[in-house]
């Protein structure tokens, strides 16, 4: 079976984001870190090298592959902020139509700066969605 490549690290979520050359995008970062470090309860863990989660689940694949994954979490990446975990809620719908400037990838949002955003409506997202991937794609 093949092994997720995307795994937690030992490297420091803080010094990760500290070192984030864009200064919009790291301070937008760590402003995700506070929010979703408060939301979750949980610390805020390296997954790869530039994917920054907070809470863990297992799962297992239609093929039988098991893994462990974040639950809530993001990346500072060059173009935009990936945010993940933050749509599968039933609720996330209608909530996405008040988030401001963002697109919709496949499990992710993309925003450009967080000033694009209604913050509120996005720590919102991020509260229901928490739990509901526990619940629902945690065996």
């Amino acid at each position: 079976m093949n092994e997720n490549l995307t795994r937690p690290t030992d490297v420091s979520a803080e010094d990760f984001l500290a070192a984030v050359e864009h200064p919009v995008r790291r301070a937008d970062g760590l402003a995700l870190a506070e929010m979703m470090g408060r939301v979750t309860g949980q610390p805020a863990v390296m997954w790869g090298p530039t994917m920054v989660g907070f809470g863990t689940y297992r799962y297992t694949t239609d093929s039988g592959r098991r893994g462990e994954y974040f639950v809530v979490g993001f990346s500072p990446r060059k173009a935009s902020l990936s945010v993940y975990g933050a749509t599968y809620a039933p609720e996330s719908d209608s909530l996405l139509e008040q988030l401001g400037k963002h697109k919709r990838g496949a499990g992710c949002l993309y925003v450009n700066k967080l000033a694009d955003v209604d913050t509120a409506v996005l720590e919102r997202l991020v509260a229901i969605n928490y739990p509901h991937i526990l619940s629902n794609l945690a065996p």
